[in-house]
């Protein structure tokens, strides 16, 4: 009897129910159980599981930087404002709903990645599919649909990905091949799906990016609507941590 019901939750993909339904059988003999706890009992399980998988799966395909997350992230190379505007980034995800934008413009180092990755951590814990794409990869990829005769197909793939996070915008080519289908996919996406941008560069030097001004404006102008902008000064936090290293180092010598 118990090797039939085996086979009949597997046949039904419920895993948790074979892994669990023998022992939990056993609690609900012993304290009395109804049926119908014992039953949610197993379904507690089995949603459990469930998520466990589907997070997994999702952090492995969103390419998140590893190790990126708002506890590792130190939050003093942030001003109070960065950290109150991210705080509550981080706890109402009700921008990624509405479609909104994150925009992070700040030097190199200053954190702009970990952040980004930091955010799509939290999205997927809460159950919002996200996807980091390094600028040159997502428009090589584009790129390559666009001369299959496939761009708008591709671009409709990646719907399924309600946040994508865009990393380094400003290393883009400035070719027009490259800065078209860029501003294609930012079009697609505009009040449709959330996009977490990363760049070097302030906004006035975004014409290095998109060759022809009124792309430019057009595509700021898109950008912008709905967004929350956070702009990230001071020393390279890579560098800080590096020279934090030697000096520990340093110290260890003598």
């Amino acid at each position: 009897m118990t090797s039939s019901v085996a086979l009949l939750l597997k046949e039904l993909r419920l895993p948790a129910f074979v892994r669990h339904h023998e022992r939990l059988w056993q609690t609900a003999v012993e304290k009395g159980w109804s049926h119908s706890d014992y039953l949610a009992a197993l379904c507690e399980y089995e949603i459990s599981e469930r998520f466990t998988r589907r997070t997994q799966n999702w952090v492995r395909e969103a390419g998140l930087a590893s190790g990126k997350t708002f506890t590792s992230l130190d939050n003093k190379v942030l001003s109070q404002i960065n950290q109150g505007v991210l705080a509550r980034l981080s706890q109402d995800l009700s921008w990624a709903q509405h479609a909104d934008n994150i925009l992070l413009i700040g030097p190199s180092g200053t954190g702009k990645t970990h952040i980004a990755s930091a955010l799509g951590y939290q999205l997927i814990e809460q159950g919002i599919r996200c996807k980091l794409f390094p600028a040159i990869a997502l428009v090589q990829q584009l790129q390559q649909a666009k001369r299959e005769l496939t761009l708008m197909s591709e671009m409709s793939k990646l719907d399924k990905y309600q946040v994508i996070i865009i990393d380094d915008i400003g290393y883009v080519k400035k070719t027009d091949a490259e800065t078209q289908v860029l501003f294609e996919f930012i079009a697609h996406r505009y009040e449709s799906g959330s996009l977490i941008i990363t760049a070097n560069q302030p906004f006035s030097a975004w014409d290095q990016i998109f060759p022809d001004s009124m792309m430019t404006v057009a595509a700021i102008d898109r950008l912008i609507h709905h967004a929350t902008i956070i702009e990230l000064e001071g020393e390279s936090y890579r560098k800080q941590h590096q020279l934090k290293q030697a000096g520990i180092r340093k110290n260890e010598k003598t």
